[in-house]
């Protein structure tokens, strides 16, 4: 991959058709692997994909004296010499996750401290480190901000603790969860997020030994123990990689076989989807996604923590929504500035105006803040190639699936943001029978 350019020609217009595999989910792949860390002997988890996330998960697992072999979507991580206490060496391809400040709920129960060097620019949008900090602080742990980053120490055994998140946030209540295990005594955790990725992390957990409960109200609490040993685990699947190609077999008229990609995961999306125009069928070792013909019809869409319509399912089928006929509407609760991505479906030839106030929904924490966080989609459009720049990882895909869907040669620059997010991405392309060339 090393000699290639950053620039992919893209020749669109052809429905993608084929087969395509989907593995472990990113956002609770890399989560498991922290977990692996509370454990006094190796776990294996399996279903893991080549992505750049494990390679930095890895790394970073490595330097505090984790084991880590990897064979074929299989690890074994064994991390009986934890010995180092510094997060240290964290490169700048580390910034595009918060996977280190997770590292210190473990580390605080192994070690009794943890260092995390200055993050620099690494707050997407607005998830401050200190949301964390305060977190770790309620289990009493003491947090100093030293020149070069902030130490972390637990004088003593963390003690378990209440907290209530203002918003069902799922990095904190992995931080919680990672934490809470070994703490001593009861915590409980009131607004939850309770994504199926973090239901398999908390699956994980009770594995190694924990005690958890989780209540419709979202309420969590954990019963720490004193000591947790190692899992064996099969990671749950993508459920954002699976509809990306859904919404790339809808935008390009296409019929898409996602293997791995799981219903109850899915169902938001499968509704809308089939209210879009979408046809889908299940069966026990995938979904298959397919355009049927006929007209796509416009909906209106709100984003919602789950079990409500996935913010990162957005991007991909407001692509497939310039190809519907009529007004539809996008209403975004979850991330303030998700929609920075269509500029570059506008250009390509899409109808989309976006707006600050709150449409098609409720009004939502965004509604007073000056966010751009409601769109209008006008169809059908006709799409034309354009030369296209990928912003990040999730707009890269809705990127490409608008070049895939457009009349004639796009430009795709910032590719390998996108290969190095999901696994296989360019085979995954060839299997499909899209048309494109690198340099």
């Amino acid at each position: 991959m090393g000699t290639m350019t950053d620039l992919l020609y893209v020749n669109g217009g052809t429905p993608l058709s084929g087969e395509i595999t989907v593995r472990g989910a990113k956002n609770f792949v890399s989560k498991a692997m922290v977990a692996a860390l509370l454990g006094e002997g190796p776990s294996v988890l399996r279903n893991v994909p080549q992505i750049r996330d494990v390679a930095v998960v890895t790394g970073l697992l490595e330097l505090h004296g984790v084991t880590v072999t990897a064979d074929d979507g299989t690890l074994h991580l064994d991390p009986s010499n934890v010995e180092s206490a510094h997060v240290a060496d964290i490169d700048a391809h580390a910034r595009s996750s918060r996977i280190p400040i997770l590292f210190c709920g473990p580390l605080l129960h192994r070690l009794g401290e943890a260092f995390i060097p200055d993050l620099g620019g690494c707050r997407i949008g607005d998830r401050p480190i200190n949301y964390h900090l305060d977190i770790l602080r309620q289990f009493g742990a003491v947090v100093d901000k030293r020149e070069g980053g902030i130490h972390i120490r637990a004088p003593r055994r963390l003690q378990g603790t209440k907290i209530a998140l203002p918003y069902p946030s799922v990095g904190a209540t992995e931080q919680l969860l990672l934490t809470a295990v070994r703490a001593e005594g009861l915590t409980e955790l009131s607004n939850a997020a309770i994504e199926p990725e973090i239901m398999d992390l908390i699956n994980v957990l009770q594995k190694m030994g924990a005690i958890i409960s989780v209540d419709t109200d979202r309420v969590i609490r954990i019963e720490g123990v004193d000591r947790l040993n190692g899992f064996q685990h099969t990671a749950l699947s993508d459920r954002i990689e699976a509809a990306s190609w859904a919404s790339a077999a809808l935008a390009t008229g296409g019929d898409i076989y996602v293997r791995g990609a799981t219903q109850p995961e899915m169902t938001a999306f499968l509704n809308t989807f089939r209210k879009v125009g979408g046809e889908f069928t299940v069966d026990d070792d995938g979904i298959r996604f397919f355009h049927p013909g006929g007209d796509l019809r416009s909906i209106v869409l709100e984003t919602d923590v789950h079990p409500g319509f996935m913010t990162d399912w957005q991007q991909p089928l407001v692509v497939a929504l310039t190809q519907a006929k009529g007004l539809s509407i996008v209403h975004e609760t979850v991330y303030e500035n998700r929609f920075g991505f269509t500029d570059a479906l506008r250009g390509m030839g899409a109808t989309i105006q976006v707006y600050k106030e709150c449409l098609g929904g409720w009004p939502c924490r965004f509604g007073q803040r000056n966010f751009y966080h409601s769109a209008v989609i006008s169809g059908p459009t006709p799409l034309a190639a354009a030369d296209i720049e990928v912003p990040d990882l999730r707009g890269g895909f809705s990127h490409l699936i608008a070049a895939l869907a457009a009349k004639g040669t796009s430009s795709v620059r910032g590719i390998s943001l996108i290969d190095r997010g999901y696994e296989h991405f360019m085979d995954k392309l060839g299997a499909l029978g899209a048309d494109f060339s690198r340099d």
